[in-house]
């Protein structure tokens, strides 16, 4: 099947340069409209499409982001492989502003948020073992020129949008997650959901307020690590296309194939309403 890579851009990351025949093309899905249109087009002859996370203008907070018509509409358009480039902060001393982190783990601390696309009618539980595909990761790190890379950490999703007190902050540390953002959950439980492969390239903007010498996040100093991480983020997307190639096979760790084993409802007892909703995220297998 052709690749299609989808890029959900987060905070700093709005829009994406260079791309062939580029249309802002509005998307609906079962699940509302998700955060902004999108931007579909190609580059280097494969097709790309990116969706703003915070709409343009950054209007939406990381409550308020609608993950589900996200993760759909991106499917919807045809993608194959979903790339977030978010923000965060870091938790550790040797993850330094300025720093990638190629994430393959998270801790979900969000509350107020829909989690998944299943539900009374259709039910499902996906394994996420491995939230992260270990074959789009490595191309994510390999496209990364010009910015010291970290290959592996966990995440730590937090509801936001206030940054974590002190006490928080030390617990987070104490449970061993490296980086700290409010976004990638649920965003990677659905695209799991939605057999998409998924990677998750943090872009760390400061140290949270643990580290003695940053006794609060200053968000003029995120902003201004915010900008420069934007154009190494703009640089990594570009390389993409080279790396992955027009052509796809099917995910040697599954991600395409995640719903394999997971639907739990059987066939007489499905909702037809609700599997209406499920057509793209889920229509391979109902």
């Amino acid at each position: 099947m052709e690749s299609m890579i989808g890029v959900i851009g987060g905070s700093g990351l709005y829009e994406i340069a260079g791309l062939e025949g580029a249309s802002w093309v509005k998307a609906k899905t079962p699940w509302g409209a998700p955060s902004d249109q999108v931007l579909v087009g190609r580059l280097d002859g494969v097709p790309m499409a990116f969706l703003p996370r915070h709409g343009r203008g950054h209007r939406l907070s990381p409550t308020d982001v609608p993950y589900r018509a996200n993760i759909d509409a991106l499917k919807r358009l045809g993608c194959t492989d979903v790339i977030s480039v978010s923000a965060c902060g870091s938790l550790r001393e040797d993850y330094a502003p300025g720093d990638f982190v190629i994430v393959d783990q998270f801790i979900d601390r969000t509350f107020a948020r829909e989690k998944s696309f299943f539900g009374t009618g259709c039910v499902a539980h996906v394994s996420l073992a491995h939230p992260t595909c270990p074959r789009l990761g490595a191309a994510c790190a390999q496209a990364a020129l010009g910015v010291r890379v970290h290959q592996g950490g966990t995440y730590l999703a937090m509801e936001g949008p206030q940054f974590s007190t002190l006490a928080e902050s030390r617990l987070y540390r104490a449970w061993g997650a490296d980086v700290i953002g409010m976004t990638n959950m649920p965003e990677a439980k659905l695209a799991r959901e939605a057999e998409l492969c998924y990677a998750s390239v943090a872009m760390v903007t400061d140290f949270d307020c643990w580290h003695e010498d940053h006794g609060a996040v200053d968000v003029a100093e995120v902003i201004a690590t915010l900008t420069a991480n934007s154009g190494h983020a703009k640089d990594m997307i570009a390389r993409l296309p080279a790396l992955l190639g027009a052509d796809r096979a099917p995910c040697p760790n599954g991600c395409d194939r995640a719903l394999e084993h997971a639907i739990m409802t059987a066939p007489s007892a499905r909702d037809p309403d609700f599997l209406a909703k499920l057509d793209v995220v889920a229509g391979r297998l109902l």
